[in-house]
């Protein structure tokens, strides 16, 4: 049964419309069993200036799956269970521990096939490693839980956790060097947090994320009709977002997402800059397909 409607404009043919109706029809992916509820995680907010930078532990943002450890089971932040083969955490400690599973700057699509289908690939988590960012249950400033990382990565010689680098920087000139080289790498952006942050659960002023774009999430509720070398394909998606505000995403799509797009009633990750006078995403373009979306906030 489909999701929603198919939305049909600029004179879509009827050969496009059964071939987005066929995708739509598709199975979805498999679901991970859940959690009671979604782990009580940190977030972050966005960076947007006026902070004195010396003050913050700065790290890079990886492009990997969020991770709660809770001491016996891997959890994803939508609450579902993270399985893979035993080998992959054993020998871990018995402690909670915040994390992304990440294998490379650019495999986010690989990683998460793999959480989402643990058991089609067990091979394939030979080369992820669980990067570690945080602990939940330390009492401690920011500081002193980066020193408690450092000496749990030494103890634990894990060959699956890594603990992610914190260092610090002296101002923003510094930090803008530091975001442009990691970006220019292949990196999404930076983490800050601040030294004497403790851990709260919920959006937290002090842990702060800085990209040179925005990002978010939207419905996939129909499709436009492409022209030219694309004629007979899709043009673009037409999305919603949570508040009702809709609209098209045609860049960033591939020829594969033209012929085969996401799913109508899936949900896709954009980014964009900003927003324009009405509301409307800046330069918003297609990233991926979100398989799993993530819950509202821990208060």
């Amino acid at each position: 049964m489909l999701a929603g409607p198919v939305v049909q404009e600029r004179g879509m043919s009827i050969r496009s419309i059964l071939a987005v109706v066929l995708v739509a029809l598709a199975p979805v992916a498999i679901m991970l069993p859940c959690a009671a509820a979604p782990p009580r995680l940190m977030l972050p907010t966005v960076y947007r200036g006026g902070v004195d930078v010396s003050r913050y532990w700065i790290s890079e943002k990886l492009d990997g799956v969020r991770g709660r450890w809770d001491g016996r089971r891997l959890w994803a932040r939508s609450g579902a269970a993270i399985d893979p083969p035993a080998w992959f955490t054993a020998g871990w400690p018995a402690q909670p521990i915040d994390g992304e599973l990440w294998i490379a700057r650019g495999r986010f699509e690989a990683v998460s096939t793999l959480v989402r289908t643990p058991a089609v690939d067990a091979t394939g988590w030979r080369g992820v490693h669980f990067m570690v960012f945080d602990l939940p249950g330390d009492s401690g400033t920011f500081g002193q839980r980066v020193l408690h990382m450092r000496a749990l990565g030494a103890r634990c010689r894990c060959p699956t956790l890594r603990i992610i680098p914190q260092f610090r920087l002296s101002d923003r000139a510094q930090l803008d060097a530091t975001l442009e080289a990691i970006v220019s790498a292949g990196g999404e952006g930076l983490v800050l947090q601040r030294d004497d942050a403790h851990y709260a659960v919920g959006r937290s002023d002090t842990l702060l994320k800085y990209k040179p774009y925005d990002d978010a999430e939207a419905l996939v509720v129909g499709y436009t009709s492409g022209s030219g070398k694309y004629a007979g394909q899709v043009g673009a998606l037409v999305v919603r977002r949570p508040d009702g505000l809709r609209f098209r995403l045609g860049s960033g799509l591939g020829d594969r997402d033209r012929v085969h797009p996401p799913a109508i009633g899936s949900h896709v990750t954009y980014r964009y800059n900003g927003l324009t006078a009405n509301g409307t995403p800046r330069f918003a373009r297609f990233l991926r397909v979100r398989h799993d979306m993530p819950p509202p906030d821990p208060k």
